[in-house]
């Protein structure tokens, strides 16, 4: 199959499949005689991985390491868990940071006073820095 087809099946832009086989965590594909790129099952089922890992937040890395498990038949699942619980801690410390930042912002827009006039307590605050 090509790659616009490959494209449909995995749910990935043709440009990200190019950047992944770039980054070699899709592995080259085959040429044909004219140069474009042939791609089979194997090359869909990897990129559905990739695209659903990427959907939960693993970074590249991470994704190439869950590739590198996935592959490994002497894997332990202990180490997809944990590699797994870490991330959800980092989630957790985003999610954290989201929600002051987010108070902040609502409380910068309680300050601003939206009609008219030219003061606003929400560019005060961004060119103070408080």
């Amino acid at each position: 199959m090509n790659i616009g087809e490959l494209a449909q099946k995995s749910g990935l832009p043709a440009k990200t499949i190019r950047y992944y086989e770039d980054i070699e965590l899709l592995p080259p594909s085959a040429r044909n005689a004219n140069g474009y790129r042939i791609y089979d099952t194997k090359d869909i089922k990897r990129l559905q991985f990739l695209r659903r890992a990427r959907a939960f937040g693993f970074s590249l890395e991470e994704c190439r390491e869950l590739l590198s498990l996935l592959n490994n038949p002497n894997r332990k699942s202990a180490d997809v868990k944990q590699m797994t619980k870490a991330h959800l801690e980092s989630l957790d410390q985003q999610l954290k940071e989201l929600r002051a930042l987010r108070k902040q912002l609502g409380e910068l827009s309680d300050a601003c006073s939206g009609d008219d006039s030219a003061s606003c307590a929400i560019l005060d605050a961004l060119v103070s820095g408080n």
